[in-house]
Formats: C-alpha cells, structure tokens, sequence
C-alpha cells in the first residue's frame, strides 16, 4: 500500500491552526521563514496578511468554545517586527 507523500508546505491546518507539515502551531518557524521571503519587498502587506490570519485563527477558537490562546500576537505577529528591513 502506498502512503500519501508527507506535507512539505507549512501551511495551517483549520480549525486548529497547526502546521500540516510540522505540527507546530503556524506560523511555525519555517512557514516564518517562508513568508519572510515571500514578502521580503512588502513587509506591510506581510503584516496585513498575518493580521487577518490572526483574527481568523481567534474566530475558529471561538467557534470550537475554546478561550482564546494568549500567544497570538507573539505566533502571528511580533516576529515581522524582528525581520530586517528590505534593501
């Protein structure tokens, strides 16, 4: 029998937001990484866009009735501020 090819894309799993590939909460380290380079030359854009995410991870935790996490904005947000600046 053959198995399914492993998820190599770090990308969220709904409603439980973790990572597909690594099951780590996402924005994991390497969907970071990944998003960081993609949006290298947009920085705001790249916060717009994890901002929206953001809100709909707290939506789907809502959602299941669970509280919502505390990290958030360290997961979603707080790490763009950290990235240099593109040249």
């Amino acid at each position: 029998m053959d198995m399914p090819p492993a998820q190599e894309e770090h990308i969220p799993s709904r409603p439980t937001w973790k990572c597909l590939a690594c099951t780590n909460p996402w924005p994991c380290a390497a969907a970071q990484s990944d998003l960081a380079n993609e949006y290298r030359a947009f920085p705001s854009v790249l916060t717009l866009y994890l901002a929206t995410q953001m809100y709909e991870a707290l939506e789907d935790h809502i959602a299941q009735g669970r509280g919502a996490p505390g990290d958030l904005y360290e997961r979603f947000l707080s790490w763009t501020r950290r990235q240099p600046p593109s040249r």
